[in-house]
């Protein structure tokens, strides 16, 4: 698949805001810390929301999105995101004005329950598609729900050192469940091939033209259109970044160091989500393109 760097982009700033609210409330965070850790959070959150409207072809018309909630996990993320971030501002807001402990935790709670809702529907938005191999398991909602938490815990150990143990542990487990993905993906092989696509049994089928003199939508939209090396190169970028060289920095107590050098591999790791899944129609375009 082609990459959509609005999509990397809300897809990381979304996850690691969630992560951070999430730490600070589970790490039982002081007034103070819970109003300076809501705003970076919510700072994270619009700019996820930001970058995401480069991604519609029409903006002026993103509230349509929100119309198939029944039937599509698209829509129920646009609908849960607006009321977490309504949630982490009412948490926030809550401390500053400092409200009663049970109201406090109250408003998290519910906080907490929509930003696990969240990271569902974003993972199912992927996780659903069955003709796509490399996304139609549960390791895509997990994967997603763990780099976010990590990826927020390190923002979080960034406020106050407190974090950094919580880091590296939950950073240590979404790294197992991403090279666990990896290798899933690397035993797949594919459901269909040029003779099923087009119904003829014959041993030897091959392709001499796609039809077309230039480019397409088929052959732009659902192929990154990187060489092999450039694709295996992001994998082990994404591989240290991810994990390995952010829990050196924040053993040493560079943790804002950490927080940016995970959040490169984040991208990096996003990046090479959408390169690795390969569509069913790129057996036909890809093959002469």
């Amino acid at each position: 698949m082609k990459p959509a760097w609005s999509v990397i982009l809300f897809t990381t700033l979304a996850g690691a805001g969630q992560g951070l609210f999430l730490a600070l409330f589970a790490g039982g965070a002081s007034r103070d810390l819970a109003v300076a850790g809501s705003a970076v959070a919510l700072v994270l959150l619009g700019a996820g929301l930001l970058a995401s409207f480069f991604h519609l072809g029409h903006p002026e018309r993103a509230w349509r999105s929100a119309a198939m909630w029944r039937t599509s996990w698209l829509s129920r993320e646009v609908i849960v995101l607006p009321a977490f971030m309504a949630a982490v501002l009412a948490w926030g807001a809550s401390n500053y004005l400092r409200f009663s402990e049970e109201t406090i935790l109250l408003i998290g709670g519910a906080g907490v329950l929509l930003a696990m809702a969240l990271f569902v529907c974003t993972g199912m938005i992927y996780a659903c598609l069955k003709f796509l191999q490399e996304w139609h398991t549960p390791l895509t909602v997990v994967n997603y729900t763990l780099l976010g938490s990590a990826s927020g815990l390190t923002a979080a150990a960034a406020l106050d050192p407190y974090y950094v143990m919580p880091a590296l542990i939950v950073g240590a487990l979404a790294y197992l469940a991403r090279l666990a993905s990896l290798a899933r993906n690397a035993r797949l092989r594919p459901k269909s091939t040029l003779a099923t696509a087009i119904g003829i049994k014959h041993p030897r089928i091959v392709q001499i033209a796609q039809g077309a003199m230039g480019g397409s939508f088929n052959t732009r939209e659902f192929f990154h259109g990187r060489p092999r090396e450039v694709v295996r190169a992001v994998r082990w970028a994404f591989l240290a970044l991810v994990f390995p060289v952010p829990a050196l920095l924040l053993l040493s107590g560079q943790a804002w160091a950490a927080f940016l050098m995970q959040y490169a591999g984040l991208l990096a790791e996003r990046w090479y989500f959408f390169a690795d899944a390969k569509h069913p129609q790129n057996l036909y375009y890809q093959a002469i393109a």
